[in-house]
């Protein structure tokens, strides 16, 4: 798994004063997803994560000011923090994992010790979810009860064990 954070955006609201959102890329099994987080939850992260394995530091919560400099410095902090907890755990914690809105690991062995990000999160939609490739309507052995075709092959074998005398010759 590769973790970047190639870019960050200032977002307004009328409720709060701003914030800056981080655009999180995951490249994993040869696949790219974004995430995108705010530092808060970043944090909410890294105090969870503590409690379970070995953290990095993490970038100061407080910043003075909010000039793209000081944004740049936290940006690069944190893609250096999530890389070193790729880095430094042999088994990656479901909650980071969470995080990073990865929901199937086949090759990466997964940590139940430390839970989920989200612990509102319920139990059906943390496990994996398999969806069918190829769905039937019906049954594809049964015959539908309007059709008009015999079944040739079922015929075939019915007369062969039961009425071997009616065989053509």
């Amino acid at each position: 798994m590769e973790v970047y954070i190639p870019s960050f955006r200032y977002e307004e609201s009328d409720l709060e004063r701003g914030y800056t959102v981080f655009k999180i890329e995951v490249l994993m099994n040869g696949r790219k997803h974004f995430v995108e987080k705010r530092y808060s939850e970043f944090h909410a992260l890294h105090k969870k994560l503590k409690k379970c394995i070995k953290t990095p530091e993490i970038p100061s919560k407080h910043v003075r000011n909010w000039v793209p400099k000081v944004l740049e410095q936290r940006r690069q902090g944190l893609e250096t923090y999530l890389q070193a907890v790729i880095l430094e755990n042999e088994e990656l914690p479901k909650l980071f994992l969470d995080f990073l809105n990865v929901r199937h690991l086949p090759s990466l062995p997964k940590a139940e010790s430390c839970g989920s990000f989200d612990e509102t999160e319920s139990e059906e939609s943390s496990k994996l979810s398999h969806q069918p490739v190829l769905l039937f309507l019906r049954d594809p052995y049964v015959l539908p009860a309007a059709s008009d075709f015999p079944n040739v092959v079922i015929e075939g074998v019915l007369r062969g064990i039961f009425y071997p005398h009616l065989q053509p010759r």
